[in-house]
């Protein structure tokens, strides 16, 4: 349903799909494993490059495989299962992979996408004791692995003052002003693309990536050209972990469908590097961490010049960001250089000028090496941008040299840990405590009230008794805007202290600190305050989150609540990211965690799921890679619903079967056969679970599309037994039969058969003869039998 607006909607973006019709390209034959293993050394991933091969290794991965360790066995020459790009565990701390197949599995995913954010800020002194350590990328490359598990619970408490422990809290450490987005060209990149076309002739594989803005995400070609490396790893080396997956069976659950490892990747990267845009917060810091060391010979004066710097100079943050994050303030002590009673008597000197928020950081500043006997290896860090992927892996492409992982002592890490606990437990989660609560006391709740729809009304129909020239101002996109909003239509934000900035930073701290009913409520208010003072990328985000919170709250819905509030939300959100402000990025986003949420409540939201997941490739937002991945998520979507009964009525296995045909079709014209023979043996699957399932299938153009398929995976040394015809007349021959055999059965089903299209007479001739209680096709001759129940 289009929502009712009076601007004037701009063109969608370009797509990444070309208008013209597709062509089935020559395809690649499959190689056998004898040819393979000749020609391995001339592949572009080599197995003797081990660093390149593990940042394959999440892709590459059974779902269900256990992890390999020294003791337990070793995996295929060159494959590397715990690297710095795929998902790891560690002693002491359950592993943050997710378990694919598990209901809660895109839950969690969307719960550790949205968490809070940590700026670092540090002095020059503590950057190079990091750099000391062998960490290039200063103070934040020791932290930020840390930060996506916070050992141990995190107890929060909500709107109402109820608490709530979680095991899986999490924090984001990023460089200040990492992201950096200008709100006026925000999301246009992807317009400007040239990806490779669906039928694979032609490619684009250079992007341009500057090391600033590597941490920065939200772009759709490098999500779908990481996606798309994975996908030539797993077809050119086809080794035995790739082939667990794709003959994947789980022996515990036969009925289990596991999500593809690639679409699972594709959805971590799509939520990885939030970009700092002002429309939402959850990319705004929170905590700023401001570093000294030991070394430093004026300390509390480099903090303040430290602190100056995060308000003014090149440091300083957009307009658009509050500044009124908290400032923690740590102190790095040198373990075998300095004097740790010197270093006490400094921190207590900085509690006293900064008050609690304060902690002494002990590290030891030599550089630590596998041999070490208390060596452990940096933590996996799993959020990580799209383009920083993509540029460790051209990195490691075009070097021979085998990069040095990066290792700890396990007091460094202890301390790290502890630092990390006691910031979040200590200061950020009771920060954004008090932020929740005042903010609700003081404009959330006026604007609930009755006072406060009064204002929104009057802000809606502002210009009684006023010219036309004071009453309104002219927006960008030729919007016009009350003289009494807060929004800036030449700027395209709202500064932050208004009350639709804070509202909005209100609404973002409880969907991080979890409280979905407080978020829903207040995105429900900003909906309408966003359209009324037509900030378009506002509406829709507001509209994004205000469907996800819902879909997150355990209540029940029905058809109807669904079609009146989750439906109506994303179509705005989608309506508006698409059409007014050329955002695909936030319309994938939104689209995405829709789709995910509403299968994962099943029954007939997965029928939504589906839909929604068709509205994807239908608004052309993805690229090939993306198409044949949401392809085969319609496929899931449907084989996710569940029928009643012991013949399971009302299942969708034929939708299922038939959109996984689908996706093999995309797959081979991507040149991926692996992927489509996958797809290809879970229609295959679904077809034997139909009450009739041990015969062909049911129409003859359908056994001849299927048989195209096959015959585009077969490789060239096959034997063609139609080579002299006879093969193929007897399969027809037999398939005729068999077809023929299937009618015979429809037949002597017990209900009546349809006439629905047929010649029917007229209803004053019923009464001349009477009703027969079973008509077979031969006493009705005028109907067709078309195989249709």
């Amino acid at each position: 349903m289009t929502p009712l607006d009076h601007a004037a909607p701009l063109k969608p973006p370009p797509s990444f799909t070309s208008e013209a019709p597709l062509a089935l390209p020559k395809i690649r034959p499959s190689i056998t494993k004898d040819a393979r293993s000749k020609i391995l050394p001339e592949l572009p991933y080599r197995r003797s490059n081990v660093s390149l091969s593990s940042l394959f290794a999440s892709t590459s991965t059974p779902p269900t495989s256990r992890p390999v360790t020294p003791s337990g066995g070793s995996p295929p020459a060159g494959v590397v299962t715990n690297s710095i790009f795929s998902p790891g565990t560690r002693a002491g701390t359950p592993s943050l992979a997710v378990v694919e197949g598990r209901p809660d599995e895109v839950k969690n995913l969307i719960l550790q996408s949205f968490v809070p954010h940590i700026a670092i800020r540090a002095s020059t002194d503590v950057e190079d004791i990091a750099s000391g350590k062998g960490f290039v990328g200063g103070f934040k490359e020791i932290l930020r692995p840390f930060g996506e598990h916070v050992q141990g619970k995190v107890t929060v408490r909500d709107g109402i003052g109820a608490s709530r422990t979680w095991d899986d809290f999490g924090v984001r450490f990023v460089g200040l002003g990492d992201g950096l987005e200008d709100p006026r060209v925000a999301d246009q990149r992807n317009g400007d693309l040239k990806p490779r076309s669906i039928d694979g002739e032609s490619s684009t594989n250079k992007l341009t990536l500057e090391p600033a803005a590597l941490s920065k995400g939200g772009d759709i070609f490098a999500i779908e050209e990481v996606v798309e490396k994975h996908l030539s790893y797993a077809e050119a080396l086809s080794n035995s972990y790739v082939d667990d997956y794709i003959n994947y069976k789980d022996s515990k659950n036969p009925r289990s469908n596991p999500t593809s490892p690639f679409y699972t990747l594709y959805l971590r990267r799509l939520l990885s590097g939030l970009p700092l845009v002002p429309h939402e917060t959850f990319s705004h810091p929170i905590a700023c961490i401001i570093a000294i060391s030991s070394r430093n010979p004026s300390p509390i004066e480099a903090l303040r010049r430290l602190y100056s710097g995060t308000t003014q100079g090149e440091g300083a943050l957009p307009a658009w960001v509050n500044n009124d994050y908290l400032r923690y303030y740590v102190l790095v002590h040198d373990e075998d250089r300095d004097d740790i009673a010197k270093s006490t008597a400094l921190f207590d000197q900085m509690k006293r000028h900064f008050g609690l928020d304060c902690h002494l950081l002990r590290l030891r500043s030599s550089q630590c090496v596998p041999t070490d006997d208390d060596s452990t290896r940096l933590p996996t860090c799993k959020w990580i941008s799209a383009a920083e992927e993509l540029a460790e892996i051209k990195k490691r492409e075009n070097d021979d040299v085998e990069p040095r992982e990066p290792y700890l002592l396990d007091s460094d890490s202890t301390a790290i840990r502890t630092l990390i606990r006691e910031m979040v437990v200590q200061s950020i989660v009771p920060f954004m405590e008090r932020c929740v609560s005042s903010w609700n006391d003081q404009v959330a709740s006026r604007r609930r009230g009755v006072s406060g729809r009064l204002m929104s009304l009057s802000k809606r129909w502002t210009g009684f008794g006023s010219s036309s020239r004071t009453s309104s101002g002219q927006g960008p996109l030729g919007a016009t805007t009350g003289t009494n909003s807060n929004y800036d239509p030449i700027q395209g934000f709202y500064r932050p202290d208004t009350p639709e900035a804070t509202m909005r930073k209100l609404a973002d701290y409880a969907f991080m600190l979890r409280d979905w009913k407080l978020a829903q409520s207040t995105y429900e208010l900003l909906r309408t305050d966003y359209n009324n003072d037509k900030a378009w990328k506002y509406h829709a985000a507001a509209n994004e989150m205000a469907a996800i919170s819902t879909l997150l709250n355990p209540q029940l819905m029905n058809s109807k609540m669904r079609s009146e509030t989750i439906d109506r939300m994303l179509d705005n959100a989608a309506y508006s990211y698409i059409t007014r402000c050329a955002a695909t990025y936030g319309a994938l986003r939104c689209l995405a965690l829709g789709i995910e949420l509403l299968k994962v409540r099943g029954s007939s939201s997965a029928d939504d799921a589906a839909r929604w997941a068709t509205r994807v490739l239908e608004t052309r937002v993805v690229g090939p890679t993306g198409h044949a991945l949401f392809t085969e998520r319609v496929a899931a979507c449907y084989g996710s619903k569940r029928g009643a009964g012991s013949g399971g009525w009302g299942a969708r296995r034929r939708k299922s079967a038939l959109w996984n045909i689908l996706a093999a079709e995309v797959w081979i014209k991507l040149d991926r056969n692996l992927q489509a023979e996958k797809c290809l043996a879970e229609a295959d699957a679904l077809y034997q679970k139909l009450p009739h399932g041990g015969g062909p299938l049911p129409f003859q153009a359908m056994h001849t599309f299927v048989g195209d398929l096959r015959h585009a995976l077969k490789p060239k040394d096959a034997p063609d037994e139609s080579a002299d015809g006879s093969g193929a007349s007897n399969d027809d021959a037999s398939t005729l039969v068999e077809l023929e055999e299937e009618s015979e059965k429809l037949d002597h089903r017990n209900h009546r058969k349809s006439l629905m299209g047929a010649g029917v007479a007229p209803f004053g001739s019923f009464d001349t003869a009477p009703l027969s209680p079973v008509r077979t096709r031969f006493e009705e001759p005028s109907l067709r039998d078309d195989s249709f129940e």
